[in-house]
């Protein structure tokens, strides 16, 4: 996608050849930023601290970990130490398994005097593919947004309602609930896009509304708890979202917040989709009460920053001192609720059968 006319991936490998590039999430939307990760421990702390975040991204990043690991040590001590030190960063998004037992099976069958070269090449390979997935999933999706459209008079847009960030910077680039949306706007279908600000850390508001205002999307920001409103008033024709982890049965986790939207959008009618790249789908589990739900820092809630008017960076506490807080990252929506799950191979149900149907390769697996 592009900032100020010109296109990002939001990671990438640097011209040097070895050390990678990502946009530091952590200081959107006040101010643009991109760092430079030159080891393992950096990819890491980058994937932990949020600096990129996302399902396909975190998997992307591992990926880069593991070849930043192979640099410096190609043994198999070391193959088995950048594993553990990725995976234990997030607990939630499977790609992040997924990626490192990707990478790990690959470099473990080679000698290793070929391990960095073929592990770099691989993470470059995971980084295009998820591209490549998405594009697909904006077309899929894209037939869901002109059916809808189809329906409307002539120059009265499609309001979609959407939750957290599942744009081009939580992919490697199109973003997955974002990607039909970025392509019925090219298009030139007439679309616009509720960004619910996602509390605690907003990265509806932060990311989401800052990667559409750059496309040149018409949106607006609201409150996570106007959803409802809207949808009872007939204001929101469908909700697309994205997903952390999908289980066996259809069942979708995804961040804080979705579960209420979903339920808002069954009471009123609203259609409700997931967008996904298969990487995602964990057949391991079999529904959403078997997925490790992630617990982030009190701070989260306790403190908000922001830009002030006269232009500083501040951070300030919004609850009071001694209140104790709780602060669960994510919540199962169950397949009942799922309209459907976009996919690169289609729209299907949200059930173990058209999961199966959809990508049998992967749910004849039991462990990546």
């Amino acid at each position: 996608m592009k900032v100020d006319g010109k296109h990002f991936r939001s990671i990438w490998l640097c011209p040097d050849g070895w050390s990678v590039a990502a946009i530091d999430q952590r200081r959107l939307p006040h101010e643009f930023a991109i760092a430079r990760l030159t080891t393992c421990e950096e990819a890491a702390e980058a994937i932990s601290s949020m600096l990129v975040r996302g399902a396909p991204l975190i998997g992307a990043t591992a990926a880069f970990g593991m070849a930043l690991t192979m640099r410096d040590d190609r043994s198999d001590q070391a193959i088995a130490r950048g594993y553990q030190m990725l995976l234990a960063t997030r607990p939630t998004a499977i790609n992040l398994k997924w990626a490192l037992d990707t990478m790990a099976a690959m470099l473990r069958r080679l000698p290793p005097s070929e391990r960095s070269d073929a592990a770099y090449a691989r993470a470059v390979d995971i980084a295009s593919e998820d591209v490549t997935i998405n594009q697909a999933i904006a077309g899929h999706g894209l037939g869901v947004i002109e059916a809808i459209a189809a329906t409307k008079t002539p120059g009265e847009r499609v309001n979609v309602l959407t939750h957290c960030n599942a744009g081009w910077l939580a992919t490697v680039d199109w973003g997955t609930a974002t990607a039909p949306i970025y392509l019925a706007h090219d298009r030139g279908i007439p679309i616009h896009v509720w960004v619910d600000e996602t509390r605690p850390r907003n990265q509806g508001a932060a990311l989401t509304a800052w990667e559409l205002g750059h496309h040149g999307v018409a949106h607006t920001v609201i409150p996570d708890n106007t959803g409802g409103h809207l949808m009872q008033h007939g204001m929101v024709d469908l909700v697309i979202v994205g997903t952390d982890r999908v289980a066996a049965n259809g069942d979708v986790c995804n961040k804080i917040g979705t579960y209420l939207k979903a339920l808002a959008a069954h009471d009123n009618g609203v259609p409700f989709y997931v967008a996904l790249p298969s990487p995602t789908i964990d057949f391991t589990v079999a529904d959403g009460r078997e997925i490790p739900i992630e617990e982030r820092s009190g701070r989260e809630v306790t403190d908000m920053t922001g830009c002030t008017h006269d232009g500083r960076i501040e951070t300030v506490r919004i609850v009071p001192v001694g209140s104790p807080v709780a602060n669960y990252a994510f919540d199962v929506t169950p397949s009942r609720l799922v309209t459907g799950l976009i996919t690169e191979r289609g729209v299907i149900e949200a059930n173990g059968a058209a999961l199966a149907a959809a990508f049998p390769e992967r749910a004849k697996r039991t462990n990546y």
